[in-house]
């Protein structure tokens, strides 16, 4: 008979007995503990060097070179036309690249839009979220510009308890939707603070009128989880003790590649006492005194009796790769990086097998991409639409009763890059000739606006036929036919032999 209906309750199993988690809410389960697990999530990020590679591969693949904006006013519902729309987003992303590609945009007039949306999203790997606040300065162009805060500053007044309404710094309501943040005015880590008293500003989450006034990014993994936590939180142990091992395993190796051989001697020590008539210091302080230089073809003399015993070093352990490979597989799972992109090692892999784990890689990098731009990208292009529309710079009436009409909008992220690229680009082909996909989209997977892509075409035709190269584009077609003749006669091929 077993104790429970399920094994995985099990009070008596010897396995289980000791496996006894709380159960708490999600706040109650993470806050107490955050600051510990920050603190070590950074101290990876600074030291272990597989940790800061893969932080930096997300960073690459999700963020990349930056956001392109591509706004989507949805014109149906505001009652417009597609030349209208067309139009209108033309003059948006004009303004808005004049804004988001220059300094404007930082509060510290440093860092882009692009370096902004790096910095944010570092920080929700290794800090769990990232905080921004939207101020308005009167010296700007365009007035709205963003400051970055350390997320360490949002805390507690007086660092006092969490509460039902105040969890983290972060002030709910009985829905558990924020409605201010309390900003500490100094980083309790800053040393020229000292023993001063330090104050904290109570920010509201919104004006009166609805513009954000605190822009609070993290992942909610949980029903009521107010605050996020770092991307290391679940393998955090695991990379600790393989730092250990690591650093041993050198240790080591180096300490055994530093002994050469070992020299032994048949005298025990009654035997050397009564040879040298009751003391052995002088034999000893000889053998102390006796320098051999180990060299290449050297002749190594040694005492009467001595024999040189050859050191087989046991390190680095003959395991050493394939357990390190192992381990590291496992942590490759928890950041959902393949093992291949994690240590960047392709070398045993086929072109399927990194395909396979490229496509599944990319699968967590979209959703990645997706929340980014829903909780950073988006709202910061609200604030500055806003800001747009009010000064008379874009026309959008009734602006505030149609605010997600007007605020629609795709965020074009870095390219995934090709395997290989004469398969794939062959399978572009045929996915938009089949109609399952289309330019915008296919340029889009490469980082690329498919608007941009035919204007840039269409100036170089019109370049070629003024230099009088037609003939030469004429003879590209005609490879280009080619190619695509022998694309589609190995497909056949293929399928024939498939079929056989």
């Amino acid at each position: 008979m077993t104790d429970t209906a399920h094994s995985s309750a099990s009070l008596s199993a010897r396995e289980l007995s000791s496996w006894q988690p709380t159960r708490g809410s999600a706040d109650n389960d993470l806050l107490p503990e955050l600051s510990t697990i920050v603190s070590r999530s950074r101290d990876l990020a600074r030291n272990h060097g597989v940790a800061a590679g893969a932080i930096q591969t997300l960073n690459d693949n999700i963020v990349g070179v930056g956001f392109r904006l591509s706004a989507k006013p949805d014109y149906k519902l505001l009652g417009k036309t597609k030349d209208w729309e067309e139009e209108w987003q033309a003059k948006v992303e004009s303004l808005w690249r004049s804004w988001a590609e220059t300094t404007a945009c930082d509060a510290a007039n440093t860092l882009n839009f692009h370096g902004l949306t790096t910095l944010v999203f570092k920080s929700c790997l290794i800090n769990g979220e990232a905080v921004a606040l939207p101020l308005w300065l009167k010296d700007r162009k365009f007035n709205t510009c963003i400051q970055l805060v350390e997320p360490d500053r949002l805390s507690n007044p007086n660092n006092a308890m969490d509460s039902k309404t105040m969890r983290g710094g972060v002030e709910i309501d009985k829905y558990g939707a924020p409605v201010a943040y309390h900003i500490r005015k100094n980083h309790p880590g800053d040393y020229w603070i000292g023993g001063a008293t330090d104050t904290w500003e109570r920010i509201p989450a919104y004006t009166d009128f609805g513009r954000r006034r605190v822009l609070h990014v993290h992942d909610v993994e949980r029903i009521g989880q107010t605050k996020g936590k770092p991307i290391l939180t679940s393998i955090m142990p695991m990379f600790k003790m393989l730092d250990h091992y690591e650093r041993s395993e050198l240790q080591a190796a180096i300490v055994n590649a530093m002994i050469a051989a070992f020299i032994e001697t048949p005298m025990d020590a009654e035997s050397l006492n009564e040879l040298f008539g009751g003391d052995s210091n002088d034999y000893l302080n000889a053998k102390k005194d006796w320098k051999v230089k180990l060299e290449g073809g050297s002749i190594i003399p040694i005492f009467p009796g001595d024999k040189i015993a050859p050191f087989t070093p046991s390190r680095p352990n003959s395991a050493y790769g394939s357990f390190i490979e192992n381990v590291l597989r496992h942590i490759g799972t928890g950041l959902n990086i393949p093992y291949e992109l994690l240590l960047k090692d392709f070398s045993k892999t086929n072109y399927s097998s990194a395909r396979a784990a490229l496509l599944e890689a990319w699968r967590f990098f979209n959703g990645r991409r997706a929340w980014l731009a829903n909780t950073w990208a988006t709202p910061v292009y609200e604030l500055f639409l806003e800001e747009a529309v009010n000064k008379g710079l874009v026309d959008a009436p009734d602006f505030y009763q149609n605010r997600y009409a007007y605020t629609r909008c795709k965020w074009i992220g870095p390219g995934r890059g090709w395997v290989d690229p004469v398969k794939e680009a062959q399978a572009c082909q045929l996915r938009m000739e089949i109609g399952l996909s289309t330019l915008e989209e296919e340029c889009a997977s490469q980082g690329l606006d498919w608007e941009e892509v035919l204007e840039q075409r269409l100036r170089e035709k019109n370049k070629i036929e003024e230099l009088g190269l037609t003939n030469e584009i004429l003879k590209s077609d005609d490879m280009g036919n080619n190619t695509r003749n022998v694309a589609n006669h190995d497909r056949n091929s293929e399928r024939n032999e498939e079929e056989s």
